[in-house]
């Protein structure tokens, strides 16, 4: 494992922020949602995210979830990605999303 400086941890915008809406990705490699997310100050953007094997649409909005809002943006398909939904894999690879267990100020970083 390589070792990082506390200096490049913080480069890294780990922000909470809130799922407004959950489209399908039918266009997608993997099977996959759009997500639009509420960031407070840092805006309204939408994601690609892998997450269709434990959420469904109609649970994901009102969610609040973990994300990186400091990548460039990347085209997957015919979509602009603005930020990347954080999770862990599970057994056979699925992403479980990263649990906020009492709500927080959307745009709240991971401190």
């Amino acid at each position: 494992m390589e070792t990082i400086t506390w200096h490049d941890f913080e480069k890294v915008e780990l922000r909470v922020g809130t799922i407004l809406q959950v489209e399908d990705f039918p266009e997608a490699r993997k099977p996959a949602f759009k997500v639009k997310v509420d960031f407070g100050e840092f805006g309204i953007k939408w994601s690609s995210a892998q997450i269709t094997k434990h959420y469904t649409k109609e649970e994901l909005p009102g969610r609040q979830i973990v994300a990186v809002v400091n990548f460039p943006k990347k085209q997957i398909a015919n979509f602009m990605s603005e930020f990347l939904v954080t999770g862990f894999a599970d057994e056979n690879g699925d992403i479980v999303l990263v649990n906020i267990d009492k709500p927080v100020p959307n745009g709240s970083k991971l401190i």
